[in-house]
């Protein structure tokens, strides 16, 4: 009896703790988040052709799509999506039904908050200064972060996103230059402190982006070591939202380019909002 009794009580501090643990993790997120929502600008320059007259053809094509003129210049970003998240390889991805939310402001950071629907739930965030997710809302499985190879893998995430949902952060200036690749290709570089990373930005005849590629430094290999690695996003299904023309549907995934390559990340946008924009 006091063997069944210890083990109750055992039990029940393991609940507690990750109960304590979760409650941390989501103060942290709201915490990063209301951080990143307050650098939107109060009163943002707006968009002309004259921002944009001196970069590469392809990057001034990119910019006539996807800002119209006259657009406040908003570099911070909300988007909630669902789709699916893969959480196996090529050969069996496994993908299980996803919802997420999102913010977006780069270079400064991220927040990205997920849960599945599968029959082993993943829920957590992952961001410029962690990655946590858990099994069942309560029982941690990943919660790296606070490293140079996290910081620099991740800072190669949003920067690449921000060529899909916010245009606004990518015009040139200091910490932001862009350079011909092809016809159809430019390549953005964006550095920020001790970081900095390229994207190739490939858009179709009207300006419309339709791949963002890069080399990113990743793990997400058979030797679980940090090295740099293609990965890459394809974009489609473009919607008006308040003078920006972005992407609904996104496909992503490492290995991009190459037979190895399976989109492990599927989203469909459900909304998209900038915080603390006038309407």
């Amino acid at each position: 009896m006091r063997f069944i009794i210890a083990l109750a009580l055992l039990f029940l501090f393991a609940v507690l703790v990750l109960g304590a643990l979760l409650w941390w993790d989501l103060r942290a997120d709201r915490a990063e988040w209301q951080r990143l929502a307050a650098l939107q600008p109060e009163a943002p320059q707006r968009f002309s052709g004259e921002l944009v007259a001196d970069l590469p053809e392809p990057a001034r094509r990119y910019f006539s799509f996807m800002i119209e003129p006259g657009t406040p210049l908003l570099r911070v970003v909300e988007i909630a999506m669902t789709g699916q998240f893969s959480l196996g390889n090529k050969d069996n991805p496994a993908y299980q039904p996803m919802v997420a939310r999102q913010i977006l402001a780069a270079p400064d950071g991220f927040v990205w908050s997920m849960r599945t629907r599968g029959w082993m739930p993943l829920s957590g965030s992952d961001s410029g200064l962690w990655t946590r997710f858990r099994i069942f809302g309560l029982i941690p499985v990943a919660r790296p972060g606070g490293t140079p190879d996290h910081t620099r893998s991740a800072f190669g995430r949003y920067v690449a996103e921000a060529v899909v949902w916010t245009p606004a952060a990518l015009l040139p200036g200091p910490g932001v230059t862009w350079a011909a690749v092809d016809d159809d290709t430019a390549r953005v570089t964006v550095r920020h402190g001790d970081l900095s990373q390229a994207v190739d930005v490939t858009v179709d005849s009207d300006g419309r982006p339709v791949v963002a590629s890069f080399q990113r430094w990743s793990n997400a290999n058979p030797d679980k070591v940090h090295r740099l690695q293609p990965f890459g996003a394809s974009m489609s299904d473009f919607r008006e939202v308040g003078g920006y023309r972005l992407p609904f549907r996104v496909e992503a995934g490492n290995m991009f380019g190459t037979d190895a390559y399976f989109p492990f990340f599927l989203a469909d946008v459900t909304a998209i909002r900038f915080p603390g924009a006038t309407p």
